[in-house]
This record gives structure tokens, C-alpha cells and sequence, in this order.
């Protein structure tokens, strides 16, 4: 017999599965609160279909967004106008990000799909003096504040669903199209290893089964 939890977490499944939203999108307004007005280059690292990259654009006199999958950035590329400052390359990273320094470096819930010491590694490097990295990344809850966290996403998520799509049932976005797997890390050995790199970054927990990194370069 299914037990009702079970019943609730299928039932939790269909309902998201009919009004998708995303989760990292809601992030964008905090990136853009934790940059300068003006800064003259940018960098995305796993751009999707480059929303985010675009809204950089805003700030960037230049900005470079990369990605592994060609198909969604094919259909970056068709989304954004001939007049946004923005170059998108299909590139693995850390090995195909470009080999120059940036005044900032995004990374939207793509870093644990990496080898984390290697890529935050090739962050600070590309980081140019006075640049600042900031990363939305995905945690394996472990500890009770996580669980808890957790527990106070699943009721927010619906009512963002709900609001999000005002109760329609509406196509699945583009940008949440990507193949996604579960986080491996937890989010204390998360922040040893980014500040083992990083010194001095700044990581939070947040809802949403998400944590932000912020780091400054001097």
C-alpha cells in the first residue's frame, strides 16, 4: 500500500510537472543587486538559453556566455538581438572557458555538475583585480537547518507556482529544459572547499534548495 506521504510527494510531482517555474530565475534580481552599475566584461557560465547573460548585458560593455549543450544555446542565440553585447560558445568547463580575466563571473545551479576545487579555481584565475564572482548553486541538505529549509521551500514553491502561472497550466520554460541531476555536496563541505580556494567568500544557505557564494577579488 502507498503511504500518504508518498501519495502527496506524486501528487507535489504532477502538480509542478503542469506549472513549472524557475527557481533560478528568482535569483537574477539578487545578482544583479551584488554588481556595479557598470563594469566593462561578464561571464556566464552555464548560460541555458541566456537569460540571465542578457540581463548582463544591461551592465556589461561585453558579455561571454558559455554553455555545453549546443541545442539550448542555439536557442540562446535565437533569443537574443543582434544589438545585445553578448557571445555565446559551446564549452565544457573548466577546460573551454575562455583563457582571459572578467570583472565578473556567474554561475547559475550548473557548479555541481563540475569538479568543484578545479572550477572555482579556474574562477579566481579569470577573475580580473577588484572582480566578483557570484554562484547560485544546489546543496544535499544534511544538517537540521537544511531539512528545515526544506521543509518551508515546499509551500513557497506551490504559491510561486501559482503565481507564476496564475493557475494556467503552461509549457515547460525553455530554460528548465537542461538534463539536471541531484547535488552531491553538502553545503558545509560546499564552503570548506569555496574558501579554501576562495578566501574570504561569503556563502549562504537560502530557500528553494539553493546557496549563494560571493566573492570579491583584491
Amino acid at each position: 500500500m502507498t503511504s500518504p506521504s508518498h501519495r502527496v510527494l506524486r501528487a507535489l510531482g504532477r502538480f509542478h510537472a503542469a506549472r513549472p517555474w524557475d527557481h533560478n530565475a528568482r535569483f537574477h534580481p539578487w545578482l544583479l543587486r551584488n554588481l556595479p552599475a557598470r563594469v566593462g566584461s561578464a561571464l556566464d557560465v552555464g548560460c541555458g538559453s541566456g537569460d540571465l547573460a542578457r540581463s548582463l548585458a544591461g551592465r556589461a560593455g561585453r558579455v561571454h556566455a558559455v554553455d555545453a549543450d549546443p541545442v539550448i544555446l542555439a536557442r540562446a542565440r535565437e533569443l537574443t538581438p543582434a544589438s545585445v553585447p553578448v557571445t555565446y560558445t559551446v564549452a565544457d568547463a573548466p577546460a573551454g572557458l575562455p583563457d582571459r580575466t572578467f570583472d565578473v563571473i556567474t554561475c547559475v545551479a550548473v557548479l555541481h555538475h563540475l569538479p568543484l576545487t578545479e572550477v572555482l579555481e579556474a574562477f579566481r584565475d579569470r577573475l580580473a583585480p577588484d572582480g566578483t564572482l557570484l554562484v547560485v548553486g544546489l546543496h544535499r541538505p544534511r544538517t537540521p537547518l537544511d531539512h528545515l529549509l526544506s521543509l518551508v521551500s515546499v509551500p513557497l514553491n506551490v504559491v510561486m507556482a501559482l503565481v507564476v502561472n496564475r493557475g494556467r497550466r503552461v509549457p515547460r520554460p525553455v530554460s528548465l529544459s537542461a538534463p539536471t541531476r541531484p547535488a552531491d555536496l553538502t553545503f558545509p563541505e560546499i564552503a570548506r572547499t569555496a574558501r579554501a580556494v576562495l578566501p574570504g567568500a561569503r556563502l549562504r544557505r537560502r530557500l528553494f534548495w539553493r546557496y549563494t557564494l560571493v566573492w570579491h577579488r583584491h
